[in-house]
């Protein structure tokens, strides 16, 4: 299983994107969490199989419609994958 941390700059915020990515988890079966920053990013951990995760992190450079991502910061994640009840969760704000 691989475990990949995600930080998403740009006008990510108050556009759907938290709920975008966490149907993306879902759709693709993958354990993690999102959240908004509040430094306006929105952060991820996906943990899953390799080409899985890799779908996940693309869609993270695209986005909802109305979304623009300028940057996207990809690090190992092993150390944020939280243990819960539900796969995919949304977390509050940090």
């Amino acid at each position: 299983m691989m475990v990949r941390h995600v930080i998403v700059h740009g006008r990510v915020q108050g556009v759907g994107f938290r709920a975008f990515l966490e149907d993306t988890a879902e759709r693709l079966g993958l354990e993690g969490w999102v959240r908004n920053r509040r430094d306006g990013s929105v952060e991820a951990v996906f943990a899953g199989p390799e080409a899985t995760v890799a779908e996940a992190i693309e869609a993270c450079r695209r986005g909802p419609r109305s979304a623009r991502v300028t940057n996207l910061d990809v690090d190992e994640g092993d150390d944020l994958l939280q243990q819960q009840a539900v796969r995919f969760a949304v977390l509050p704000t940090a």
